[in-house]
């Protein structure tokens, strides 16, 4: 870090009028740099005024460059006015002028063309940015059977044109800047001024002020740099790539952070109910939004508890079976030389294997990976009487209960938990289950994120009725939800007119 200083350090000289000082400095900092281009004639009728043109390859629109730039400046036919290039040649919209080595080699790493001028202590700085990228596609992560289907690129302002695309309102804001050393990359902060708490507003960008570190490449580094309570492993952040829920998100009054080179938007601050949001629940009816919230809050407590309330009964407690069941698990085990904990973990961690090789597979190669190595690892095992066919069950709801789940992120936190609870459960049977759960809801409590409880709207700190609730297992009609959530500051929090209100 200390030599990365000693190099901005010498960046944070002034434009020499001298255009050959400027040619010699550009061409000492990008020594070894081979994608640089470097242009240097001179232009008017007697050849008097000296220019030097420096882009990188790769990173610009050189046939924009080349119109609009560089063949107007060929021509003979203004004055011979350096400020007159600026004025009367230069058919480029997007220009400005600069004064210092560092912000002109920034900005030619950055995607930009920097022109010298001799005779001239400053430059000027043009807009050709034009990056390899992807274009918008389907969102594969976060699939929705009605609703948009677009999602975010790695492109910083074509995440953000999607975002302006879905409010067209003057009080969306967009503040940019750059974050990371070396990288330098461009990070957005989209929010609605009226809408915004200015309290976490402000913390968040000192957050991301102090942030120095060599580079920033995703948002899931950067939420790892933010995070003040790392001792967690519920996210404190949600990542999406789905535009529409940026969207409706920032019209709450929530905060995103839209990332180059990343396809996925960071939003906070967060509650526990959020992560159980998906996109179309605000496209279907509200009875199917509800049934299904419900649903996925059940497939929730299946994925931590239901193995180790497996271990508990079948390893401490099988008297609290009927007898018939009863009868069936002992069936069931019968030749199976492990203990209940042993022929779980066992399970549980060929499942976490192959579910990992599925996903570094490549395409439908690893949904096949999945699908046939878990029924052969399955069916073998239990014919080898390795494990029951009652544990092959139990994994297989666990699994299926695990990917109900709309977030990633989330789901990742309760697989950890799952085992947790399972080792609880081993020692001390349904005590250690209910101590596990117990334990896991006050570490919920007790969570929050920018002065938002992270269990809201179920911790309410004001002694009221909040107005998350109307969003949260139950969804209301869309007609009676009239107040944005928590997130809103104070005074802004009607959503619509009530029917007669006058507008």
């Amino acid at each position: 870090m200390d030599h990365f200083h000693t190099r901005t350090h010498k960046l944070k000289g002034n434009i020499s009028p001298d255009i050959q000082e400027n040619i010699k400095y550009t061409t000492q900092i990008m020594q070894d740099c081979n994608d640089l281009v470097q242009k240097q004639f001179k232009i008017g009728i007697d050849h008097e005024i000296s220019i030097y043109i420096v882009y990188m390859d790769g990173l610009v629109n050189t046939e924009m460059l080349q119109e609009s730039v560089i063949r107007p400046l060929l021509q003979d036919s203004f004055p011979q006015e350096r400020t007159a290039i600026s004025q009367y040649v230069i058919e480029s919209a997007d220009w400005k002028w600069i004064d210092t080595m560092e912000d002109a080699m920034t900005a030619v790493l950055s995607g930009n063309t920097i022109l010298f001028l001799g005779g001239e202590a400053r430059a000027i700085l043009f807009s050709s940015k034009l990056f390899p990228t992807r274009g918008v596609q389907n969102a594969d992560q976060e699939v929705a059977i009605v609703g948009p289907k677009d999602s975010f690129t790695e492109s910083l302002r074509m995440n953000t044109a999607l975002i302006r695309r879905r409010i067209r309102d003057t009080r969306l804001k967009v503040i940019q800047k750059q974050i990371g050393t070396r990288s330098k990359t461009d990070y957005a902060l989209m929010y609605i001024e009226d809408l915004v708490q200015k309290d976490i507003l402000n913390k968040i960008q000192k957050q991301m002020d102090k942030i120095c570190v060599d580079g920033i490449f995703d948002n899931g580094m950067l939420q790892q740099y933010l995070e003040k309570d790392s001792k967690t492993p519920f996210p404190l952040y949600q990542l999406t790539q789905r535009p529409d829920k940026v969207a409706s998100s920032i019209m709450e009054g929530r905060i995103a952070v839209v990332l180059d080179n990343s396809p996925m938007v960071l939003l906070l601050p967060v509650t526990f109910n959020v992560f159980f949001q998906a996109s179309d629940d605000y496209y279907n009816r509200w009875e199917i939004t509800t049934f299904v919230r419900i649903l996925r809050y059940i497939a929730a407590i299946i994925s931590i508890g239901l193995p180790g309330f497996y271990v508990a009964i079948a390893g401490f407690h099988p008297e609290v079976l009927p007898t018939p069941f009863l009868l069936a698990l002992i069936s069931a085990r019968e030749g199976v030389p492990f203990p209940v904990i042993v022929e779980v973990l066992l399970m549980e961690l060929s499942f976490e294997l192959l579910r990992e090789a599925g996903i570094r597979l490549p395409g439908q190669l690893g949904g096949t990976m999945g699908v046939v190595g878990g029924l052969i690892v399955g069916q073998a095992a239990v014919d080898a009487h390795l494990v029951s066919t009652i544990v092959v069950i139990v994994v297989a709801l666990t699994a299926i209960a695990t990917f109900s789940i709309p977030n990633e992120l989330f789901t990742s936190a309760f697989r950890l938990m799952k085992f947790f609870l399972i080792i609880l459960c081993a020692f001390w049977g349904l005590y250690g289950f209910f101590l596990g759960f117990l334990a896991m809801f006050i570490h919920l409590f007790y969570l929050e994120n920018y002065g938002v409880p992270y269990a809201h709207p179920m911790v309410e700190e004001r002694g009221r009725l909040s107005t998350a609730f109307q969003d949260f297992m139950v969804r209301y009609p869309l007609k009676r939800m009239k107040y944005r959530p928590e997130f809103t500051k104070e005074g802004a929090r009607i959503r619509q007119k009530e029917d007669g209100d006058e507008k």
